[in-house]
């Protein structure tokens, strides 16, 4: 029961330090430490440094924080430590003011701006596969993210990021993420040297979202166009700081995560053979030699499922809401302010959820077999009031590049180069050199 009145104490995990709690631990065992907090129990009490936080660690609590009462819960910590990247961006924001940007925000991800958007990403993806030559060796972690940059400005700000800027992001987004994580969890002394490189990743950013903005037009056919032209109920435009706000979340969300997704689901597409011949088979069936478009996307069944088995496999790490009012989780009171926590990770791992969760198959996700797994139980963008509002997006370039790819190309992993993941708030390849072979 996860409502009602509750009066139980949830227990505390060992280990708690002075000064430091658990955040020693979590950030020295990472994905072990948030696995085995359902050890013990439902919701559990931890520190990072002086903050108590409850961490609930089944899908039906997760569900709850996200969806089943998702009004009584605002983003946390994480969030706020943010704030200083996105200002009032969609990721920071909470209540009415967030319900409205959200609404001027939106019609960028309908399907008829979908349908534009995907004409980019099909003329991207074709772009990116036309310039690679047979045995030619790329970083495939760097390049999915040059990809994902290049769309992003294509599609929603209208133009072709310069060198420069592209570069700057690619250099510059990742700490953001990075670095926010870890500030989140480090006491104040010690997360100092942090600020500062957060800080200088900010500036960065900054000056050149804020050199797109001020080149954007109203009459244009993009979401920086929609930005502009947006008005809230009393028929107020954004102030330019609001925008920025917004291109700088936008920026970050739709190039980081998604990069990340399409180097793992190589890796993965190599690790593990038959899984690649099916979906080169599927997309040789539906696209052929040629790029794929947003009409194949619904016929490219197998290869969501691969994509969606991705999803579950390299989720974020953790997440964290701030209750806003008093709330019952597990029969456990949490007052209001008080910080939640749950781990997308462990959730998406769980073997009481998923069978053999270490094993990539995309199988699982045949409807017959995926509508046993619980709610809660698989979240890869969020859920609720605070739910992805690009997940649409996001998941269809992702297929597209998949499918582009695969119509023409293997990507083969180097030998002696060992992939692992490098866990922050979302888990990176620590490096996924691949060598090109023609199909």
């Amino acid at each position: 029961m996860t409502t009602g009145i509750g009066n139980s104490a949830s227990p505390t995990v060992p280990g708690c330090l002075p000064l430091v709690g658990h955040t020693a631990a979590m950030l020295r065992e990472r994905l072990a430490f948030t696995a085995k907090l359902r050890s013990y129990g439902d919701v559990v009490r931890l520190r990072l440094g002086p903050l108590p936080v409850h961490f609930v660690t089944t899908p039906e609590l997760a569900y709850q924080v996200l969806s089943g009462q998702t009004e009584k819960f605002d983003k946390g910590i994480l969030v706020d430590k943010l704030r200083r990247a996105f200002g009032n961006g969609l990721v920071s924001t909470n209540g009415d003011f967030y319900r409205s940007q959200r609404r001027m925000i939106q019609p960028a991800f309908h399907r008829r701006a979908l349908v534009r958007h995907a004409e980019i990403m099909t003329e991207s993806a074709a772009d990116m596969v036309d310039s690679w030559q047979d045995g030619q060796q790329l970083a495939v972690d760097r390049l999915m993210q040059d990809f994902t940059i290049a769309v992003v400005g294509r599609t929603l700000f209208s133009t072709d990021f310069g060198p420069r800027v592209s570069a700057e992001i690619q250099r510059h987004t990742p700490t953001l993420i990075r670095l926010g994580v870890v500030r989140a969890v480090l006491p104040p002394l010690l997360a100092l040297p942090v600020k500062r490189r957060f800080d200088n990743a900010i500036a960065h950013v900054h000056a050149v979202v804020d050199d797109v903005v001020a080149r954007g037009r109203e009459d244009r056919d993009d979401l920086l166009s929609v930005l502009l032209r947006a008005r809230d109920e009393a028929g107020a435009p954004m102030s330019r700081q609001q925008v920025r706000d917004e291109v700088v979340t936008l920026l970050t969300a739709g190039t980081e995560t998604t990069g990340i997704a399409l180097a793992w689901l190589f890796h993965e597409l190599a690790a593990n053979p038959g899984v690649e011949e099916r979906l080169h088979a599927e997309v040789d069936e539906v696209v052929g030699r040629r790029a794929a478009t947003f009409d194949d996307v619904p016929s490219l069944v197998y290869t969501q499922r691969v994509i969606s088995e991705v999803l579950r496999k390299y989720p974020l790490w953790f997440l964290m809401r701030r209750a806003n009012t008093d709330v019952t989780l597990g029969g456990v009171r949490i007052p209001a302010g008080s910080e939640v926590g749950f781990s997308p990770h462990a959730l998406h791992h769980d073997p009481r959820s998923h069978d053999s969760p270490s094993v990539f198959d995309p199988d699982r996700w045949l409807p017959e077999r995926a509508a046993s797994v619980p709610r809660g139980a698989y979240v890869p963008f969020a859920g609720g009031l605070h739910h992805c509002p690009g997940h649409s997006f996001a998941s269809l370039e992702i297929a597209i590049a998949a499918a582009t790819v695969a119509a023409r190309w293997r990507l083969v992993p180097v030998p002696g180069k060992p992939v692992r993941p490098k866990v922050v708030g979302l888990m990176y390849p620590n490096r996924l050199p691949m060598t090109v072979q023609s199909r």
